[in-house]
């Protein structure tokens, strides 16, 4: 959902331009990666859709009917103000309205899932969104450091996930062993990433990709030690507001767990709450092992088929519940399109700019 992977790029993407030999090259590239990764997720998510069986799904969808509607937008709609509020805890001042912040987060998803550019075309747009209200390098720190709770709240999301699972599954369960491996990952992620941060991930990027040729321009470097002091400054400074951004996103992950419940409960295949942690741990695992493959494709309807059935639960449920998802974040995907083709076109305030 929220893996940690893009921040440094996007870092050096706010002011970098690649030179053109090298620039050519990554663009074939770029071209060739995602469409076999795309035709491969499809084939995986029609042979998912055959072996399940596509008319149980479809039953399961006639049993939520008018509901689709409820799902679609309550649960949603907290779990956006959780990472709204998660993501408000990274500025060091509180310069921009929750309101904004939650219409340019989903405007950045939008962008995020429909685009070749992914997470960094997301994090740019949302950088572009609140360009009158905040300098671009404190808003690119913000990012960096959301992604970091996000994914610090996730492996703990995890971590509850497991200690749940191992009260129904045998320690020796493969699944079961895979998401410990995973948590494993998880931490050694965020740890080293935080290590990294604090010792000038822009900077030494920045750098790397100017010795390569990937990266002209005089402005990239100056920024690019600007927001190595803010990331320095907020970890070692702000430990509340740190401790308060992970809070948020953790609340937001647990609302994906009441997600599972409700959606579970309308398709009449209830379960008790800490099923639905399992679930819900297991499946956002599973994205965060993945999260080079686009829009995940096949991959999250694969995690919800595995996981229910070694649950001991019905292969067909957990294809429905990963489909219905699938409808939700659609919905709130042309959401985030209307807000950018609707939001005014602000001036910029130069002002902004120039702070430190």
């Amino acid at each position: 959902m929220r893996p940690v992977n893009d921040p440094p790029a996007v870092v050096v993407a706010a002011d970098a331009h690649a030179a053109p030999a090298h620039g050519h090259v990554w663009s074939r590239v770029a071209r060739c990666y995602r469409p076999v990764l795309l035709a491969s997720s499809a084939a995986l998510f029609a042979y998912l859709l055959h072996a399940v069986g596509a008319t149980m799904v479809v039953a399961s969808f006639r049993e939520l009917s008018w509901r689709l509607v409820l799902v679609v937008v309550f649960p949603a709609v907290v779990l956006k103000a959780c990472d709204t509020l998660g993501w408000g805890c990274t500025f060091p001042r509180r310069e921009v309205s929750l309101w904004r912040l939650a219409t340019t987060l989903v405007a950045g998803q939008a962008i995020a899932s429909t685009t070749p550019t992914g997470t960094i075309g997301g994090d740019a747009a949302k950088v572009w969104l609140l360009r009158d209200e905040v300098s671009s390098r404190e808003c690119l720190s913000s990012l960096i450091i959301a992604e970091t709770t996000s994914t610090a709240s996730q492996g703990l999301l995890l971590l509850l996930g497991i200690v749940v699972a191992r009260q129904t599954l045998s320690s020796s369960a493969p699944l079961l062993r895979i998401m410990q491996w995973l948590l494993i990952l998880e931490i050694v992620g965020v740890v080293g990433f935080i290590a990294v941060q604090m010792r000038g991930i822009a900077t030494r990027g920045h750098g790397l990709l100017h010795r390569l040729g990937l990266a002209r321009g005089q402005r990239a470097g100056p920024v690019a030690a600007h927001i190595d002091r803010a990331l320095a400054s907020f970890y070692r400074g702000e430990p509340g507001r740190l401790a308060l951004a992970v809070t948020w996103n953790f609340l937001g992950w647990l609302t994906g767990v009441l997600e599972v419940w409700l959606i579970l409960y309308f398709l009449n295949a209830t379960v008790s709450i800490g099923r639905a942690v399992v679930i819900e741990a297991f499946g956002t695992s599973i994205s965060f092992a993945t999260f080079f493959l686009p829009v995940q494709l096949g991959i999250d309807e694969g995690g919800a088929v595995a996981t229910f059935v070694a649950l001991g639960m019905s292969a067909a449920t957990g294809m429905s519940l990963s489909l219905v998802r699938r409808v939700r974040e659609m919905a709130w995907i042309g959401i985030g399109l209307l807000i950018l083709n609707t939001r005014p076109r602000t001036r910029v305030a130069t002002v902004a700019t120039q702070r430190a």
